[in-house]
């Protein structure tokens, strides 16, 4: 930031592109085509306030409520591809997995979509039972499945590209933690492998800090352009100053040497976390690969989550219950935030939360 303050010309303060300025388009694009494998040019990149914006917009683009979207005649083959039959005007039948994360739900509700829950397994999505629900579009974590923890399998990913471009169908792929990868570089997102069928979102929260919000979606060329001119008309876009100081970060390997830092203190307070549910509650089953900054905790039958998850908040630890993320019923399980953990307070902290949790 302080460079930027001292070499940035005073004009570059002026409104930019509400699509997100060249230089961090240009840094990004080239970035996710080197780390996550993504088939990403700068003029199909737009910067958003975070995935959760790049979501809406997205989502609203496919239900036809953005304006550009209904009167470009250039998107009347996208729109129409992926807006159900049955739906009604200004909505889109869209499958989410099952489990998923709530935060984003009444935003993808208000936003048009009408919601409809996939069963995710050991390799990810259900993609049978996907082409059963009649969805024409569908949002994804592949690379981290939230909250499961579980990894879309290659044979998935390949029966979902063929779902997708056989029922001209849409992913929208959430990388929200896809560089937090502990034990292996991080599996390639899936818009690499079919960039004119899959919307790839992402952002800084998990790598920097959520309220930077700056964020991206990388996106087939009209709906690109259908989400930057809502950018422009809804607030003009995100700050330049911020967004200078990002492209800046990655351009001089900053960002890089970030990573590498994040991902050796996650991941020993990932194992240290680990070790010590492992050493204290031998019950509890972790599920998942060794990513992102949370567990997915299996209870044993018939122990309570609400119980679980105030025993340990009333230690400190981050825990939120799994039951009203799932549309099907399933065993009783945490997720557990290990993000602001110390390793040298694991073992003290879960030792207390075993003393005191009920069974």
């Amino acid at each position: 930031m302080r460079r930027v303050l001292t070499t940035l010309p005073a004009d570059a303060l002026d409104y930019g592109d509400p699509g997100g300025i060249p230089e961090l388009r240009e840094e990004l694009a080239a970035y996710l085509g080197r780390v996550r494998a993504a088939d990403v040019t700068p003029d199909n990149l737009v910067i958003v306030s975070g995935v959760a914006q790049g979501l809406s917009l997205t989502v609203q683009a496919f239900a036809g409520r953005l304006p550009w979207s209904r009167a470009s005649h250039d998107l009347d083959w996208f729109v129409d591809s992926v807006a159900h039959p049955a739906s009604r005007p200004g909505r889109i039948r869209l499958a989410v997995e099952d489990p998923t994360g709530l935060r984003q739900l009444p935003l993808l509700r208000a936003a048009g979509a009408d919601l409809v829950a996939v069963p995710v397994d050991g390799e990810g999505v259900d993609v049978e039972a996907l082409a059963k629900t009649g969805a024409r579009a569908v949002l994804l974590t592949p690379a981290h499945q939230y909250p499961t923890g579980v990894v879309l399998s290659p044979c998935r990913r390949a029966e979902l590209i063929e779902w997708a471009t056989g029922t001209g169908a849409m992913i929208l792929e959430d990388d929200y933690d896809a560089e937090l990868r502990f034990d292996r570089d991080p599996v390639g997102c899936l818009q690499g492998l079919a960039p004119g069928r899959v919307v790839l979102t992402g952002s800084i929260s998990k790598s920097l800090a959520p309220g930077l919000r700056l964020g991206w979606v990388a996106a087939p060329p009209e709906l690109a352009e259908s989400v930057r001119q809502a950018r422009g008309e809804l607030d003009l876009g995100s700050s330049v100053l911020e967004q200078h100081a990002l492209a800046d970060f990655v351009r001089t390997g900053g960002y890089d040497r970030n990573l590498r830092r994040v991902r050796r203190e996650y991941r020993a307070r990932r194992d240290a976390f680990v070790r010590a549910l492992a050493d204290h509650l031998p019950e509890i089953t972790v599920h998942g690969v060794s990513a992102g900054l949370h567990l997915f905790a299996e209870l044993p039958d018939g122990w309570d989550e609400l119980s679980a998850v105030r025993a340990a908040q009333a230690c400190g630890l981050a825990a939120e219950p799994v039951g009203p993320m799932r549309h099907a019923s399933g065993p009783p399980a945490l997720v557990m935030g290990f993000a602001r953990l110390p390793v040298h307070h694991a073992d003290e902290i879960v030792r207390t939360f075993a003393a005191d949790l009920p069974r």
